[in-house]
């Protein structure tokens, strides 16, 4: 018998330029996505071909997660993540 993971609820927030990222008939900046239980931050921009490289500023339920620990933090239901790209100006 073969069983498969629990999916759970997020929302993935990406802003600017990479908002070209979310699924199809998002709402604004942000969208409710389903993920299998046990999804990293890392995978769940993985899986939306979100550059690594882009993600600069990335926020879990609006605590930053620096790049080297997007991988080891997993998921959990109703979690929000948020990324913007690098910003240039002056």
């Amino acid at each position: 018998m073969t069983t498969t993971a629990a999916s759970i609820p997020v929302t993935l927030k990406l802003y600017a330029s990479l908002g070209v990222y979310l699924p199809a008939g998002h709402a604004r900046n942000e969208a409710a996505v389903t993920v299998p239980e046990g999804t990293s931050i890392q995978e769940l921009l993985d899986a939306h071909n979100v550059p690594r490289e882009a993600c600069h500023l990335v926020l879990l339920n609006g605590i930053f997660q620096p790049a080297g620990s997007r991988a080891g933090i997993v998921l959990k239901p109703g979690d929000a993540v948020a990324v913007w790209p690098p910003v240039a100006g002056g």
